[in-house]
């Protein structure tokens, strides 16, 4: 499993074309052989997250970006499942408010980062900066940046020193301690068009579609292009991206826990070891537990 998903890996510094990626990969596993991977990845993800914990000096952060339908929430509810959630923190950003766009655009996302000891998920996060606002440049107005009160400013010069932005916003977070995991849910436009449709003709799953995915949809060439540009410009070595074929969920879902896994173990996480005054109490107090009538 390890090999297949290095393929995965966005090589920091190389130039990302998704043609090269296959959404409907799922290597030589079937489906229930790959459910049962999980659920032993998952028990050791329970272990290294209360190792994570109790060591109290690292945290991590698992971004998931992906086109409507890609399977971003199932993907955290399955994989996420095994974790104890008092160690867990899931944030969903949806459009920003006054509040936050009289901020810059990365206020919002620094607020809800995890802390200490804890694994935190952004479904969705900082990259609709550089996504749908590359999509919509019109959206960037509402931030007020001096310069920038045209979409005709908003040139290779401006995407630029966003990824900038971003890249060093990601150094200070692992710099401090923080290991961020970037999952991209590859998912091919014929799927999404299936997906659409399983939630048009269920009634049970008529609240998740929006008309405005279908606007959204009209536009998968260049969304395309700018999720290509943003990898490119931010996978780095601290920080690297993971494009994840998302046709066949249960394998996502898969792929993504054994990223999480691979990334506890190069934390090398340790229990502390308590100072000697501290052990000669415990062990004061086992012998006081053990004498009592």
């Amino acid at each position: 499993m390890k090999d297949e998903i290095e393929q995965y890996f966005a090589t920091p510094g190389v130039k990302i074309s998704l043609k090269n990626f296959d959404t409907r990969y799922k290597g030589n596993l079937q489906k229930e052989e790959g459910k049962e991977r999980l659920e032993e990845i998952k028990l050791k993800l329970s272990a290294a997250q209360e190792t994570l914990y109790a060591e109290n000096t690292r945290s991590v952060l698992i971004i998931f970006q992906a086109m409507d339908a890609a399977g971003k929430d199932s993907a955290i509810q399955h994989v996420m499942s095994g974790l104890n959630p008092q160690g867990c923190q899931v944030y969903s950003f949806k459009a920003p408010n006054s509040e936050e766009y009289d901020h810059d655009f990365l206020w919002r996302h620094y607020k809800a980062l995890p802390e200490k000891g804890r694994v935190g998920i952004h479904n969705r996060s900082h990259y609709e900066n550089v996504l749908v606002c590359k999509v919509h440049p019109e959206y960037v107005l509402n931030e007020n940046i001096p310069g920038y009160q045209d979409v005709k400013n908003m040139n290779a010069s401006f995407w630029k020193k966003r990824y900038e932005s971003i890249r060093n916003f990601e150094k200070h977070l692992n710099e401090n301690g923080t290991a961020i995991i970037k999952i991209f849910l590859y998912v091919s436009k014929e799927e999404q068009k299936q997906r659409f449709l399983d939630r048009i003709n269920d009634p049970a799953k008529n609240w998740k579609f929006s008309s405005g995915d279908i606007e959204e949809r009209k536009l998968w060439k260049q969304y395309m292009t700018a999720y290509e540009e943003a990898i490119t410009a931010t996978s780095t070595q601290d920080a690297p991206w993971y494009i994840i074929p998302a046709d066949q969920k249960w394998y996502a879902r898969l792929a993504i826990s054994h990223i999480l896994s691979e990334t506890f173990k190069k934390l090398n996480l340790k229990f502390p070891v308590l100072e000697k005054d501290e052990m000669e109490k415990l062990d004061e107090i086992k012998t006081q537990l053990l004498n009592e009538a």
